[in-house]
This record gives structure tokens, sequence and C-alpha cells, in this order.
């Protein structure tokens, strides 16, 4: 059957709009059907008497009742952009979000453009975190770690597709990274709590379990990172984690404890904090 383009908008917003706000659900009928049309979002506007075929219409008709299901539209595409790059998604991996960009631009605040230094992202996923370090400074040596095969197989594919280096290993968190150590440790790991309803609501719903929940509290990784960093930092080094919105007095202390000093905090678009971090003091750092 043929349809064109306007009469596949109104039938995906009417399946779209009943559990979501309408502009919401009228973006991403255009965002799906560009995809199976291979056409932009604009496109789509000023062609709304083109017709689609049967094998097109079919798609993006399959494509909406996932969406309608709850299925991310990023798995459904495929790739997600995260912090100016495009990335290859799956189910494997945590989707790539805004607030993760402020881990990015803190660790950049901290690495001076053109001069080597050593930075590891543990947890790494997609990639998204350490590929944009690694784009924007291409002086520094990036190492990225993750647990999971399938996730470090994206985050290479990701990282060639984009032409930037880095180097990956499978790992526990630092279990296989020996001695060595870093000037910078960034990672994004799991900080929800295992009990949390949201792990039951929206796109958390699809996304990998490993990847979100971290113990009764959500704290359990935070706590494991932060006390097993200053083995694989270099003095002086920093320290760059993100956490839940009701975490960040956790984390200060958490840091303290630990021996860091010049904490630093960073907040979403939302206002609320996401980001923290510390330096690893020396004998010679000034007092906390």
């Amino acid at each position: 059957m043929i349809a064109t383009v306007g009469a596949l908008l109104d039938k995906a917003l009417q399946d779209l709009a009943a559990d979501r706000d309408v502009a919401e659900a009228r973006r991403e009928s255009q965002v799906l059907l560009g995809f199976a049309l291979g056409v932009s979002r604009a496109w789509l506007t000023t062609h709304p008497d083109q017709t689609a075929d049967s094998e097109t219409a079919a798609k993006f008709q399959s494509l909406v009742a996932l969406r309608a299901s709850g299925h991310p539209v990023a798995y459904l595409l495929g790739v997600k952009e995260f912090y100016g790059l495009p990335l290859r998604v799956t189910p494997d991996v945590l989707i790539p979000r805004p607030e993760t960009e402020e881990l990015v631009e803190a660790a950049l605040e901290r690495l001076p453009q053109g001069e080597t230094r050593k930075v590891l992202d543990l947890g790494t996923g997609s990639g998204c975190i350490a590929i944009a370090i690694a784009r924007h400074r291409p002086a520094a040596l990036v190492t990225a770690v993750d647990s999971s095969s399938p996730a470090l197989a994206l985050a290479r594919e990701n990282a060639a597709a984009l032409d930037v280096e880095v180097e990956f290993l499978q790992s526990d968190w630092f279990a296989a990274l020996g001695r060595r150590r870093f000037d910078l440790i960034s990672a994004n790991p799991p900080y929800v709590a295992a009990d949390d309803p949201h792990l039951h609501q929206g796109d958390l719903r699809f996304e990998p379990r490993p990847a979100l929940a971290a113990g009764v509290d959500g704290l359990a990784d935070l706590c494991c990172i932060v006390g097993a960093a200053p083995k694989h930092l270099r003095p002086g080094g920093w320290l760059l984690l993100e956490h839940g919105y009701d975490q960040a007095e956790a984390c200060r202390d958490l840091l303290r404890n630990a021996g860091f000093g010049e904490l630093v905090f960073r907040a979403d678009i939302a206002g609320l904090l996401r980001i923290a971090g510390g330096r690893l003091l020396t004998r010679d750092s000034p007092s906390r």
C-alpha cells in the first residue's frame, strides 16, 4: 500500500501521543520516518504529499510500534549524538546522555591542549567519554576499560569510525591495569539503587541493568572506584565522577576520605549536581 509522508506521520502521532507529550510524539515520529526514508526532518515538513513505498512504510510502522512499546529511539536508530559525535549504540551499552557531557567538559578543562597526559575512562560502554576526550585532546594517551566484551567491541567500532586513537582493555574497573598510573581518571559508573522504581520506567527498562544499578544505595561502585583510584593516579592527578542527583554529599565524603582535595562539583541543565571530582593530595599540597 502506498502512503504519503503526511498520512504516515499523522498515524504515528496518534500511536505515540497516547502516553507522551504531543510535541515529543511529533518529533519522534519525524525522526523515525526520516530514518526510514533516509531524509531530514526538514525535508519531511516540506514534502507531506511525497509517497513512501510499501516496504519503507512497513519499516516505519514497525519502528513506531516498537517505540510505542517503550523501546528507546536511540536503540531503534542505532546511533546517538554525544558531544557532537555520532556514536553507534545497542542494548549492550547505556545511551549517552547530556549530563555526561559535563563530565567530558570537566576533563577537558584539566587536560591542557597539546600536552601529553595519560587518561583512564572506567566503564566506557559505547566509548563516548573516552572518544570525546581523545578527539578534543589528541595529544592525550587515552585508555578505556569495560568488563563487557560486547560493549568494548562497540566502543572500538566507534573509535575506528571517528578515526580516534583509544586503547581499549577488558577489565573490572582497575583489575587489569596492574601498577599503571594516570593523570586523570573519569568514570560514569552504575549509581542507581537496586530497588529504585525508575529502573522499571522509560528507557531504563531496556538498558543493561549491570551498567545502571549498584547495590542497596547505588554507591557500591562509586565507593570501589574512589577507594582504589589513588593507587592509579599520579601525584596531583584528577578523579572525575558522574553520580546520582542525590549523591553529591556522599561523593564529597568519599573523595575527602580517600585523600582528594580541590573538590569540584558540576550541575546538569536542571541545576542538579551530577559531577564530582577532586585532585589527589600530595605531601606538598595545601590543606584540604
